[in-house]
């Protein structure tokens, strides 16, 4: 059977591979994925390392009744060196029915899947150039997110109106939980179709771009999105009562971005026309601020969903109510799209450069605000960025590492890796000027100084290849930046001298070399102070007036930062003993 073959048939041969499995009882007790499953970007077998992953077309139908799936995959793979066995990831939660090779079927004594690896036996091996295909049929009860997005899964929810309203999440603990995949960012499939049945009442929006609805015998609906070389967990589950709000954006380079709200139909009219209105300024921001949009041929997409959001290639998820604040525009909304540059155009290679997505991706708010609403705004989006710094991890380990040991804050930096990293971004930003700054960005984003539509493609990228890029930029060595930012837990500590008519300033930085200049206002006047040694001077008169960095530019500890903290921990603790 041929490969198109084999992708015609799997939605058909859904509802039949799968209509003997029977549905998982309501009350069972709740099982949990394997610690290995809701772990994500661990590494690759050698493989999963010896086959580029060419296409994943994955038909899945959604049951709401009983929280259940039913699944075929059909994936392409060309081989890169002789193996013997394929493996791909899959949740132990869900059942195997029938796997194939080349459309014959394996026997079931050829693959198994004990911990959400699963691996299929090849006794007669696989050349180099082999382009096999792997069709895995699947089902039964995924996991339920006990916290989504923070804690992953399927999230089962009611529309106001009645219907089914269902989302994935599942960023930190990876695409096994929704389809069979090769869990690690360097295994992103050149592309993936999915299919997505559901009752019909209710739509089904995805990824990429539409290729059609199938309306079935049965009375349900099938929807269909093609997506070209997606983020990992790109491939996400949205189900409800949709309405769609659709415009086109005339960027600034040239081409016509589409635009797609889809929003539950029960929505107040004139927030969902709010919150729409968003899009082509926040689009704007971006293309004038760092470059193109990078997947402007498929769609600048959002879908509200029952749980706050996550950044989903083309199609973001947005469930935060329609809030207002003090920002001037929807935070929730405006952080999840900057990752479509910072997480989907550029994907770190590890998890332990997720500050890349985090830390620029909110460096972004800062920045949007004083494009909307002047400098005041952006420094009140710093200063409390600033409050919240833990400081006990590196951003940066130098070490590869799984995400859930970057997010979780007893072994690494947890949510330092947005506010800190934001604030890294800044005193870069400063130290650098701004041309100098966003062209290291681009470079980093694109691959390129001169990003165009249809010039670049998404790309992997670490945060030693950003230090690289600022280094190239600038011609000079950073080196001394990226050691005590990144790699080092504690901030540069400033100490200040004055004896007579001498300033006498001192980085302690733990021995490491940082010269950062030091700009000093006397009496009103700037004046920056050289820091060659990590020290400098400045004669001053006995009465000067004299304030340290006056704008704020450089990113170092502060007492008065660290009293309130301490302050804020003692109050916690005497509620706590109350």
């Amino acid at each position: 059977m041929t490969k198109s073959s084999l992708r015609a048939t799997s939605i058909a041969a859904l509802a039949l591979a799968l209509a003997a499995q029977p549905a998982a009882a309501q009350d069972a007790p709740a099982r949990e994925p394997t610690a290995f499953t809701l772990e994500t970007d661990q590494p690759r077998t050698p493989e999963q390392e010896a086959v580029r992953f060419d296409k994943a077309d994955v038909s899945i139908k959604v049951l709401p009744e009983t929280k259940s799936i039913e699944g075929v995959a059909v994936l392409d793979f060309t081989v890169l060196s002789p193996i013997q066995r394929l493996a791909v990831e899959l949740d132990t939660l869900f059942t195997i029915s029938e796997i194939k090779l080349d459309g014959e079927v394996v026997p079931a004594d050829r693959w198994s899947n004990p911990e959400g690896r699963l691996t299929v036996e090849v006794p007669a091996g696989l050349a180099e150039g082999a382009t096999p295909t792997l069709t895995i049929t699947y089902g039964g009860q995924p996991r339920t997110a006990p916290r989504a997005p923070w804690n992953g899964g399927w999230v089962w929810s009611t529309a106001p109106t009645g219907e089914p309203w269902i989302g994935t999440a599942v960023q930190l603990n990876g695409c096994d939980l929704v389809w069979p995949c090769i869990d690690n960012s360097h295994a992103e499939p050149g592309q993936l179709d999915m299919h997505v049945t559901t009752p019909g009442n209710v739509s089904a929006p995805g990824p990429g771009v539409f290729t059609g609805m199938t309306e079935n015998a049965d009375g349900t609906k099938t929807w269909s999105w093609s997506i070209k070389t997606p983020n990992i967990y790109a491939g996400m589950i949205n189900v409800g009562p949709y309405e769609e709000m659709t415009a086109g954006y005339q960027s600034r380079f040239g081409n016509t971005i589409p635009m797609h709200y889809w929003h539950l139909r029960s929505d107040d009219p004139a927030k969902v026309e709010r919150l729409f209105g968003e899009f082509s300024r926040m689009l704007d921001f971006f293309e004038s601020t760092i470059g193109p949009y990078p997947f402007g041929d498929s769609k600048m997409g959002v879908v509200e969903t029952p749980y706050l959001g996550m950044e989903h290639q083309t199609i973001n998820a947005y469930g935060n109510e329609y809030r207002i604040d003090d920002r001037g525009y929807d935070w929730l909304l405006q952080h999840e799209f900057s990752h479509e540059w910072f997480a989907n155009q550029l994907t770190n290679a590890n998890a332990d450069h997720m500050w890349l997505h985090e830390g620029l991706g909110s460096y972004m708010q800062p920045l949007y605000a004083r494009f909307l609403h002047g400098e005041q705004f952006m420094q009140a989006e710093l200063k409390t960025q600033r409050m919240g710094l833990v400081n006990a991890f590196p951003v940066v380990s130098r070490t590869d590492r799984s995400v859930n040991a970057v997010y979780g804050g007893s072994e690494g930096p947890g949510g330092d890796i947005y506010n800190k990293g934001s604030l890294i971004a800044h005193t870069l930003r400063m130290t650098l000027g701004d041309e100098d700054f966003y062209e290291a960005i681009r470079r980093l984003v694109y691959g390129r100084p001169d990003p165009r539509p249809g010039n670049f493609a998404p790309r992997l990228a670490t945060t030693q290849d950003f230090n690289a890029i600022v280094n190239q930029v600038t011609g000079q060595n950073y080196d001394w930046f990226f050691d005590v930012y990144l790699y080092n837990a504690a901030l540069p500590k400033l100490t200040e001298t004055r004896t007579g008519d001498q300033l006498t300033l001192a980085w302690d930085t733990n021995g490491l070399p940082f010269p950062m200049p030091v700009e000093v206002e006397m009496n009103g006047e700037v004046q920056t102070v050289p820091m060659r040694d990590g020290r400098g001077s400045l004669t001053v008169p006995a009465d000067a007036t004299i304030l340290i960095d006056p704008q704020n530019k450089l990113l170092r500890q502060l007492d008065l930062v660290d009293d309130l903290q301490a302050y804020n921990r003692t109050q916690r603790a005497a509620r706590t003993a109350r």
